[in-house]
């Protein structure tokens, strides 16, 4: 058939294409109409140098402005092909490699199969579009350096590598960005975009020889490249000795950043630090949180371990409270690690890491894109059976080689120190402990899962059973007197999710201190009258589950994973945390350095201060849409004490309104029985969701501008009070028809301000605020350079004035496949499912809204979207709010 088999691992198979050597990994599951398609290359910013850093995600960018077969001349482009049946596609762009994916209905494969084939050698990559493109990748890059710890990250691997090209970031330098040639990039695709060079990885609802035949079919049009692709050789001279600088920038409070060499993915000693990394920073029974996070020295850490093809960092980054000291933080860190080389590490430690990692492998089986995804990183370390053999490499990991491990690359010699030392109390931007320098680069930033996927079309191969309605998979059922279940089984093995809420958020607080609901919520996690939050945090680490609260407007949220086994120890834990806090008076003034300390951060990042601007012009303050000024938080924050939260729990904790939905592989009786035994006794709350007392301000078009210093990229918002809730008769009309203007990379925002102008790298419109009986309030929100702030906001009210005469029929027939595809697919994960069933539950409709949504939806007629859009957008009355380094005219400040 043109393949030869290579080998198979787990499921999971290799073939290899006679006439061109493409590699091809299948993997058939047929839990759900869907398939993941990918193409990784072997290339990535390792294989740039000096003068075109950057190019290899440039020309990821361009990859998506048209081919010989897919492109606009001929009504075909990419997005438009695509997201028309219902598919989610991205690229993304790091160290060691480039890789393109759909997640798509299963019937569709042969449409992304020829995508992908077409635009592997005959992309256009013209200099008309690398010009407006080169422009919204310079915006990623500022919108990056917003961010205190991008900075701080960049410059971490720059000075850690200085001839090893993971010297320099995917995104690459600026001037690289706005000055490498088009024939450049033409170049780089020449030489590294062949079959050779790329493997294919098909995960999924498909038949394999169907899937082999459509591969043929397309890419075997392909010669291999007529040359040898070239080798990266460039090794990094040894270090010989410790490195260390300093970032100064306005900001509010401190970043530290230590990091020693690792090495390359595929080297055994890899495993021994992934245990060692959770071990150090793996939640709150590991060693670094609760000698500085647990002591109120910091609002979060994290470790950084992933593997590359070559050696990488070991790096632990550190997010002080206001007013801590940087070295006393860095000696923390040190000692722990001077401690782990003299003294190893305890057993139980090592148990609980890899329960951990063991339990992540398992959840991260749920779903094909997650399995592709997971396959792609193994593949750009260089051995796809990474991924298959990674469990029980984990498992062989002995103390003795923790502890050898920490003693070879833990040296002072190899170590790479930063400060991000703020300048003045101003803020510091959004750092909230998540890594983006060293992560992927995506062609858009959208978080990309089966949870918001794609369409399942009602053309089905003859061979696959119809898919039975969802309300009819869903079991009822009342435990106790005033708590819902909700269970689904679906096929993956062993993994459950947990979700679920009681009311209790943040509209229920007392009027004088709007703060309590949610300190009351945190503190859920820091302990109970039984059990402290390490033992509780050991019991659940131990079997690798997970157990999370959080509050919002109006509920308090909990959300678990755990393997089936393991139901009734979380149950266990969540009756127990959700009834008998502690509530510490020690874990609580942490708990406040804590939030004080991000809320501080807060004051000096663009979006948040925008955002935050716009919802105090279009609502008065009693309103639930209302956004308070972040120096009243922190007030209410500083004022809190133990007594406000215990008055809170004991008024508003309990049952009456408790909703919990479990999705996977569920066992009804364990589950119902666990749900018994932990909440049988407990109270009954009466809290109900109040009537809204107010309605947004009856505005006039304003423009305020907020400057902040510092800052690369501005945020803007634009948009109007609508004046309904979710279940108004136009609600849907309207969603609709904001979907067309905004909702993804293919509707009109997208299209033209990006896409044809070039003037930013995102720029979306949405629907908010309307649960619960609210008017809610319709928005865009886009970021631009400071110089490009008024183009993009002409550019943005041109766009509205255009949706506002009238969306076309067309617009509205691929829109309706591609909101209902997402639902439908989106329902395939557990997690999925789970929040969607938790949702549609909350907002007060029965299971079978869950079935007549995507017919709500295609039942829309053209005259309904365009009345509805007219009806409630009023150009005339747009408020406009934009933050960053600009004047009180919107103009850049001067440097």
């Amino acid at each position: 058939n043109g393949f030869e088999y290579i080998e198979s691992s787990v499921g999971i198979e290799e073939y290899k294409m006679s006439s061109n050597d493409l590699t091809v990994l299948l993997m058939e599951d047929h839990s759900a109409p869907v398939v993941t398609f990918m193409v990784t290359y072997h290339v990535g910013s390792r294989n740039e140098a000096i003068g075109y850093t950057g190019s290899t995600h440039l020309l990821e960018h361009l990859m998506f402005k048209g081919s010989r077969s897919f492109n606009k001349k001929r009504n075909t482009a990419i997005w438009t092909v695509l997201q028309n049946v219902g598919a989610r596609i991205n690229a993304t762009t790091w160290l060691d490699r480039t890789n393109y994916f759909e997640l798509l209905p299963s019937e569709h494969l042969e449409t992304a199969i020829a995508i992908e084939a077409d635009r592997m050698r005959n992309a256009f990559l013209r200099e008309e579009d690398r010009e407006p493109e080169m422009t919204v990748v310079r915006n990623e890059f500022e919108r990056g350096e917003n961010d205190p710890f991008d900075a701080l990250d960049k410059n971490i691997w720059a000075t850690a590598y200085q001839a090893h090209p993971y010297h320099h970031s995917t995104i690459g330098w600026r001037s690289d960005i706005e000055n490498v040639s088009t024939e450049r990039l033409r170049e780089f695709y020449n030489t590294y975009y062949w079959p050779n060079n790329a493997t294919v990885t098909i995960i999924g609802d498909f038949e394999k020889e169907d899937a082999l035949k459509l591969v043929r079919k397309y890419f075997g049009k392909h010669k291999k490249s007529p040359h040898n692709i070239p080798e990266m050789y460039t090794t990094e001279p040894k270090q010989e000795g410790p490195r260390r600088f300093v970032i100064k920038r306005k900001g509010e409070t401190g970043i530290v950043g230590i990091a020693h060499k690792s090495p390359n993915g595929l080297n055994n000693d890899t495993y021994a630090l992934q245990v060692l990394s959770k071990i150090l920073g793996g939640g709150k029974s590991s060693r670094l949180y609760r000698k500085i996070v647990d002591k109120g020295l910091a609002t979060s850490l994290f470790m950084w371990d992933f593997p590359f093809k070559d050696n990488g960092l070991f790096a632990t980054y550190v997010f002080m409270t206001p007013d801590t000291d940087h070295g006393e933080i860095e000696q923390l860190v040190l000692d722990e690690y001077d401690n782990i080389k003299l003294n190893g590490i305890k057993n139980d430690e090592i148990k609980r890491a890899k329960a951990q990692i063991r339990s992540e492998m398992a959840f991260s089986r749920d779903g094909s894109y997650s399995i592709a995804s997971a396959l792609n990183e193994a593949i750009a370390i260089g051995d796809w059976k990474f991924y298959t053999t990674y469990s029980a490499k984990i498992s062989a990991v002995t103390a003795e080689d923790i502890k050898n491990a920490a003693n070879k690359y833990l040296q002072e010699n190899q170590s790479t120190t930063g400060y991000f030392i703020p300048e003045i109390k101003n803020g510091d931007g959004d750092t909230g402990g998540t890594p983006n320098v060293h992560q992927p680069l995506n062609y858009r930033k959208e978080a990309f899962a089966e949870s918001g996927a794609v369409k399942s079309s009602s053309k089905r191969r003859k061979t696959t059973k119809p898919q039975s309605s969802i309300a009819s998979q869903i079991v009822t059922s009342s435990p106790v007197d005033g708590l819902e279940l909700k269970t689904t089984n679906t096929p993956i093995k062993d993994v459950v999710t947990i979700t679920g809420s009681i009311l209790g958020g943040d509209m229920f607080s007392p009027a004088t201190n709007k703060a309590v609901a949610e300190l009351t919520a945190d503190m859920l996690d820091e302990g109970t009258t039984r059990q402290n939050k390490f033992e509780i945090s050991e019991r659940l680490e131990a079997v690798g589950a997970r157990l999370s609260f959080a509050s919002d407007k109006y509920r308090v949220r909990f959300n678990a994973r755990c393997l089936k086994e393991d139901i009734p120890l979380v149950i266990e834990l969540l009756g127990e945390q959700l009834i008998s806090p502690a509530f510490n008076e020690s874990d609580l003034e942490n708990l406040k350095k804590r939030r004080v300390g991000n809320l501080q951060r807060a004051k000096e990042n663009t979006r948040a201060q925008a955002s935050g601007r716009f919802s105090r012009i279009i609502y008065p303050e009693s309103h639930p849409n209302y956004s308070r000024e972040i120096d009243d938080e922190i007030a209410d924050v500083e004022k809190t004490s133990v007594a406000d939260l215990q008055t809170y729990h004991k008024n508003s904790y309990g049952l009456g309104n408790m909703l919990v939905v479990a999705v996977g592989d569920v066992d009804n009786a364990i589950l119902l029985k666990a749900l018994q035994d932990a909440f049988g006794d407990w109270t009954q709350s009466d809290l109900t969701i109040p009537a809204r007392t107010s309605s947004a301000n009856d505005i006039s078009s304003t423009t305020q501008y907020i400057t902040m210093e510092d800052k690369t990229s501005v945020d803007m918002f634009l948009g109007v009070p609508i004046g309904i809730d979710r279940k108004h008769e136009d609600y849907y009309a309207l969603m609709v028809g904001n979907y067309i203007l905004g909702g993804n990379f293919a509707a009109r925002l997208m299209q033209t301000v990006r896409d044809q102008m070039g003037l930013t790298y995102g720029i979306y419109s949405i629907i908010r605020g309307v649960n619960n009986g609210n008017d809610g309030y319709w928005s865009i929100w886009g970021t631009f350079a400071p110089n490009l702030l008024q183009k993009g906001k002409d550019a943005a009210v041109d766009q509205i004035n255009g949706w506002v005469r009238g969306v076309t029929e067309d617009e509205l027939n691929a829109k309706k496949e591609t909101i209902t595809g997402s639902y439908k697919v989106g329902l395939a994960t557990t997690g999925g499912l789970a929040g969607q069933i938790l949702r549609n539950t909350e907002r007060g409709y029965d299971d079978a809204m869950l079935d007549e949504y995507p017919g709500i939806i295609q039942g829309m007629k053209l005259e309904e979207i365009n009345d509805a859009v007219q009806k409630y957008i009023v150009p005339n009355k747009l408020v406009i709010v934009a933050a960053g380094s600009v004047d009180e005219k919107g103009e850049p400040l001067e440097k």
